[in-house]
């Protein structure tokens, strides 16, 4: 049976949120942005789009492209709100659906589609149920895999609906550029390009060998691709996690260690507080640093025992701070936790008794945050720290571990 998958991706979301939210920015030009100096475009209207402003760019270069564009701070409790909603009205649908990011949900309807008059109907009834319940609009892209479901609603964008079903894949991506297809980045895109080939046609007839030559591995899964195939299903369990990490741009460039380490107490906290939330622990502490010019490196250490104690997260963090020589004043901080595994949550008889007092201060302070929300109760170093600005992750999901507090 050939696989039916639906992709749901919804139409400029946050700024269609807030459009949807203040009736006096409907079909006008707005960017949504974060809330310190420092922010970047996170989404625009088409309206603003019509006028070349794209995420990722500043402030200052989003205005001199259109200068009475209106900016607003993001809401990123709303849209998380309206994320579940979405996965809600999805699940009415198939009980096979993979929320892929905060806009975006996956749909494998092959067993389900005929109860609703085929999957075009499928479609056009999520995106009614989207308006009506939402009061936003959304694509829906349908195909025999993700790759192609992406792709139909990548090209049917915005508020469309568009089915490329097997037979018609061929003739799609014999002229489609490389860019458009899902999963080609620039940096592919480039090298590609040098060996002549610009279409997804042209990849698709490559030869295996001059692929996997440049490649490597990677040579086989993008002929695949050219050929419209993907070797993935819709992942209806996440995946464990490899990892746990928060990081946060700065208010301004710092440079002195008594500016750096109440950063890394309250990235470290984060870390390990999510880690504890979900019962994982880890081996392997990393430090990122981004200096102002943008130059971003790492630096890691692998501990003897697993760990998600705060405590020891922010020691070790700092062990890694002191062994570095900072060339220039520092951009963006980031602390994560890796090698993971689950927490044995078995009795250890003889427990070393200041780990089992420190365990019990975390999951008090966990309780108290818990009830009362995020930093009601932190270490007293990091009192009149400016909180962080969060901006959504790509990795954030509405369940489970990859659920971060926004």
């Amino acid at each position: 049976m050939e696989k039916i998958i639906v992709c749901v991706d919804m139409d400029a979301f946050f700024a269609s949120v807030e459009q949807q939210d203040n009736p006096a920015l409907r079909g006008k030009p707005i960017a949504v942005t974060g809330a310190g100096e420092r922010t970047v475009i996170t989404t625009s209207s088409y309206e603003a789009r019509a006028f070349g402003v794209k995420t990722g760019m500043t402030v200052y270069e989003a205005k001199r492209l259109c200068p009475h564009l209106i900016l607003v701070v993001g809401d990123n409790r709303k849209y998380a709100r309206i994320c579940t909603q979405l996965q809600e009205i999805c699940l009415r649908f198939t009980p096979d659906t993979e929320t892929y990011s905060i806009d975006e949900i996956f749909l494998d309807v092959t067993g389900s589609h005929h109860l609703f008059g085929g999957p075009e109907n499928l479609a056009r009834a999520i995106k009614t149920m989207v308006r009506n319940e939402l009061g936003i609009t959304c694509t829906a892209g349908i195909g025999p895999n993700i790759l192609i479901a992406k792709l139909a609603s990548d090209l049917a964008k915005p508020d469309g609906l568009r089915w490329i079903d097997e037979a018609a894949v061929p003739s799609v991506l014999e002229t489609l550029p490389l860019k458009k297809l899902w999963g080609i980045g620039s940096h592919t895109e480039e090298k590609l390009r040098a060996m002549g080939i610009t279409t997804c046609g042209q990849l698709g007839r490559a030869p295996l060998s001059l692929l996997t030559k440049k490649f490597g591995i990677n040579g086989e899964r993008l002929r695949a691709m050219g050929n419209g195939k993907l070797d993935r299903s819709v992942e209806i369990v996440s995946p464990e996690p490899k990892s746990i990490g928060h990081s946060i741009t700065l208010p301004q460039d710092i440079w002195k260690r008594d500016e750096i380490t109440p950063c890394l107490l309250r990235l470290s906290e984060r870390v390990g507080r999510r880690a504890r939330r979900y019962g994982y622990k880890g081996k392997k502490i990393t430090l990122t640093v981004r200096y102002a010019d943008f130059t971003t490196f790492t630096r890691q250490i692998t501990l003897s025992a697993s760990t998600n104690d705060t405590g020891e997260i922010y020691r070790y963090a700092v062990a890694i701070l002191d062994g570095i020589r900072l060339r220039t004043s520092v951009r963006l901080l980031g602390v994560s936790l890796s090698s993971l595994g689950k927490e044995n949550r078995q009795m250890i008889l003889f427990q070393d008794a200041g780990q089992e007092k420190r365990a019990a201060m975390a999951r008090a302070m966990d309780a108290v945050n818990d009830k009362f929300g995020e930093h009601s109760i932190t270490f007293a170093s990091t009192i009149g720290e400016e909180k962080d600005h969060k901006v959504i992750s790509p990795a954030w999901r509405p369940s489970g571990v990859r659920k971060s507090d926004v």
